[in-house]
């Protein structure tokens, strides 16, 4: 009997140390690690983190990096360099666009919700309320208080941050007017040059973005970026007056902060995190620390968490588009004026209706149009704007930059001269219009410059086509290759000629007496590129 007794006490001795060195083990049964390849914006769930690998057995190593260099790291991990098993992300939306075979293998699972929004400062916000009393406010109308000077904003560098790139797609998306996701053609033209205008601070993360607001309170009265960034900077007594957050009534994008699995032969630790983040006690830890509105329906949103979002607007579907519109957008570091260069028809045919139809175009585009177009394709503060008027001849030339109401005046005051000529040289008048534009080129690299050709009539004076071609090919290269027309075939113009004359300069022509068009409709069409 004391044998078996001494047998059984050495098996349950063994048997203890046999389970204490399997708890040890770091297999998945028990604790293991993952690697986590995280954004900036993930760091804010930290004080959780403890809480996962007690509740789970699961510690996360999280490597913070820039939204900028996840992208190449994510490729990166299918083909097993970094070290990373897992992703954690504010947004994979770039990176799916890019590296969609990689992407395509991915088991992804979102953890939770922010929609890119704007916080106003209460002067901005009480400037726009006192023009759009009776409605909510919609991208189009922050893009017209930018264009004006009125709003001038922060917002994250949309080449280096998921924050800056959502909010961009976002406001493009909402001036396409589509309401799909943006086609190549919607990112062609000047349709955000008046938004971008506004922004006076930029960052290559959101913490350097919230940093420089709050330490500069007089650069810029708005700020674009995850609605859980403004709840947490009215929260925390770094500003003198809380931010108003508007959540534009044309949409948003929202990110929703995806955990990627890298790694297939870690499925078991990744499914114990996700199913504890998705769980609704942690759901509703995670509203309470990061502010960001919980993915799971049965869980009721809280304080201004429970204010709408309205429509949910779509990356872009393929990834050139994304890049043209970020090469449109530019480095908002770096601006370079605008230039736009009106060749304006003054042949006698076009005295009465068709002028005032002309002066018309020109008081929508400083302002007086007031619809979500208008807004976007209005002129804007900064740009630089030429107006030649032809008849035989080239009648007058003036340039303006736009600083306020008093230039837009001056353009007006150019467009309603009375004295028209008795022909119409159009050739002549475009060949000047290229070198006043090479001259801006030539002073300026960097500058974006357009010629916009208006004419209601065929040419019968000056220079013949094949003399325009022939010294548009003399031009320089920097000259022909930025530098389009647009012409706006009118009344009786010659639409082959003109449709030929934009073909061989890289531009596209709009016929403003098709259908249900107008010039004022055409000139936005240009601004815009619809």
């Amino acid at each position: 009997m004391r044998g078996s007794l001494g047998n059984l006490t050495l098996c349950l001795t063994l048997t203890a140390a046999l389970a204490m060195t399997a708890a040890c083990s770091g297999g998945d049964e028990d604790r293991t690690t993952l690697r986590v390849l995280a954004g900036p914006d993930l760091a804010v769930l930290e004080p959780l983190l403890d809480e996962l690998r007690s509740d789970t057995g699961v510690e996360l190593e999280m490597d913070y990096q820039a939204d900028a260099d996840t992208g190449e790291a994510l490729a990166a991990a299918g083909k097993r360099r970094g070290g990373h098993e897992a992703a954690w992300l504010s947004t994979d939306r770039s990176f799916q666009l890019r590296h969609k075979g990689t992407a395509r293998g991915l088991l992804r699972t979102p953890t939770m919700l922010s929609p890119v929004v704007v916080g106003l400062r209460p002067d901005a916000a009480r400037a726009l309320h006192a023009k759009s009393p009776d409605d909510g406010l919609s991208w189009a109308d922050l893009a017209d208080a930018a264009a004006t000077g009125t709003v001038r904003f922060g917002m994250a560098d949309p080449r280096r941050t998921g924050t800056g790139l959502a909010a961009l797609v976002g406001v493009a998306t909402a001036a396409a007017g589509t309401g799909g996701a943006l086609r190549e053609a919607d990112v062609s033209c000047d349709r955000l040059r008046g938004f971008r205008s506004g922004q006076r601070i930029t960052a290559d993360s959101t913490r350097d973005l919230l940093d420089d607001f709050v330490d500069h309170p007089g650069t810029a009265n708005a700020l674009i970026t995850y609605e859980s960034d403004l709840l947490a900077l009215n929260s925390g007594g770094r500003l003198d007056e809380k931010l108003e957050i508007v959540r534009p009534k044309d949409g948003t994008v929202l990110a929703d902060f995806p955990l990627l699995l890298l790694d297939p032969g870690r499925r078991a630790a990744y499914d114990k995190v996700v199913e504890w983040l998705r769980q609704d006690s942690v759901q509703r830890k995670i509203m309470r620390t990061a502010l960001r509105r919980p993915v799971n329906p049965s869980v009721a949103r809280e304080g201004q968490l429970r204010a709408p979002v309205g429509n949910a607007l779509y990356f872009p579907d393929g990834p050139d588009v994304l890049e043209r519109l970020l090469d449109d957008y530019g480095d908002p570091a770096h601006r370079v004026a605008d230039q736009v260069v009106f060749l304006l028809d003054f042949s006698g045919s076009m005295r009465g209706e068709r002028m005032a139809e002309l002066r018309e175009a020109f008081a929508d585009l400083s302002g007086a149009d007031s619809s979500a177009t208008g807004a976007f394709a209005r002129f804007h503060l900064g740009e630089r704007l030429t107006v030649v008027r032809f008849g035989g001849q080239v009648l007058e030339e003036r340039t303006v930059t736009v600083r306020g109401e008093r230039d837009l005046r001056t353009l007006a005051d150019v467009v309603a001269r009375g004295d028209y000529g008795d022909a119409t040289a159009v050739w002549t008048a475009l060949d000047h219009g290229y070198r006043t534009a090479s001259s801006a080129v030539a002073d300026e690299p960097g500058r974006s410059v357009s010629i916009v050709l208006m004419t209601d009539g065929e040419n019968n004076a000056g220079i013949a086509y094949e003399e325009f071609v022939r010294r548009y090919e003399a031009r320089s290269a920097g000259t022909r290759t930025a530098v389009h027309t647009y012409p706006v075939h009118f009344g009786e113009a010659d639409a082959v000629a003109l449709r030929r004359a934009a073909a061989k300069t890289g531009g596209r022509m709009v016929d403003a007496d098709a259908r249900g068009s107008s010039l004022s409709e055409a000139f936005k069409e240009i601004r815009g590129c619809r």
